[in-house]
C-alpha cells in the first residue's frame, strides 16, 4: 500500500536556530530531493519523519502518511522505509534470510515466504542467490539486496539517506537507476537526501533545501 506523504508545517529547531522548515506533500511515485552540505539539516528532517529525532531538537507540525497522522507514533508503527549509505546486511544470515527477516508477520507459511524472497531476488537480477553469504556479494549486489529487503517490509513511503555516496561513479549510476525505477514501479512517495547534484537531477523531482527553499541545479 502506498500513499501521499505530507509534512504539514514541519519545523525543527536546535536551540534558537531553525534547522528544518517544510510544508509540502510528496505524491505516490514522486521523489523529492532535499539537498545541502553536511550539517545543513537534511538527515534531521528524515529523523523526524522516521520518529528518531534526537532530544536536542524541538519539533513542531504534523507528519501525515496515507491520510494517517504518524507524528507521535513510534518508528515501528509508521510504515516508513529507510535506505542508508551502508547496506547493513546481517553477516550471520544468508542473503535469503536477510530478505525474509523483513517480511511482515502476516505473510505466513514457509513456502509463501520463500516465494516472496525468490521473487525479490529475481527483480534484483539475483535469482539463485538466496543461500549465498552476504560477504561474497559485490557492492552493487549488496545495495540491491538492501533495497529489496526494505521493500519487502511493505513501507508506505521511502526515505533515502545518501544511499549512493559510497559507490564509485560507474556503480553509482547503475544502482541509482535501479533504486529510482523500483520507487516509481511501486508507487512509493520518496524523499532523497543528498549533496550530489547528479543524484538530484536523476531523481527528476523537486529539489529543495531543508528550510524549504528551491534549489536550481
Amino acid at each position: 500500500m502506498t500513499g501521499t506523504l505530507t509534512l504539514q508545517d514541519l519545523r525543527i529547531d536546535q536551540g534558537t536556530t531553525p534547522v528544518v522548515a517544510l510544508d509540502l506533500s510528496v505524491a505516490p511515485g514522486e521523489v523529492l530531493t532535499i539537498m545541502g552540505p553536511s550539517g545543513s539539516g537534511k538527515s534531521t528532517a528524515l529523523s523526524a519523519i522516521m520518529g528518531t529525532l534526537a532530544p536536542a531538537f524541538r519539533q513542531q507540525g504534523r507528519i501525515i502518511l496515507q491520510g494517517r497522522d504518524i507524528t507521535t507514533l513510534p518508528p515501528h508503527q509508521r510504515r516508513v522505509g529507510l535506505l542508508f549509505q551502508d547496506d547493513v546486511l546481517f553477516p550471520h544470515l544468508s542473503v535469503g534470510a536477510n530478505l525474509a527477516f523483513a517480511l511482515p508477520p502476516a505473510i505466513k507459511g514457509r513456502a509463501t515466504r520463500r516465494a516472496r524472497v525468490e521473487a525479490a531476488l529475481a527483480q534484483a537480477e539475483l535469482a539463485g542467490f538466496a543461500d549465498r553469504d552476504p560477504a561474497t556479494l559485490s557492492g552493487g549486489q549488496r545495495a540491491r539486496v538492501a533495497l529489496m529487503r526494505t521493500l519487502l517490509a511493505q513501507p508506505c513511503a521511502l526515505l533515502l539517506d545518501e544511499p549512493f555516496s559510497r559507490l564509485d561513479a560507474g556503480l553509482r549510476a547503475q544502482i541509482r537507476g535501479f533504486v529510482l525505477s523500483r520507487i516509481r514501479d511501486t508507487g512509493l512517495a520518496a524523499i532523497l537526501v543528498t549533496h550530489d547534484a547528479e543524484d538530484a537531477h536523476a531523481a527528476g523531482g523537486r529539489v529543495i533545501t531543508p528550510l524549504g527553499a528551491p534549489v536550481v541545479l
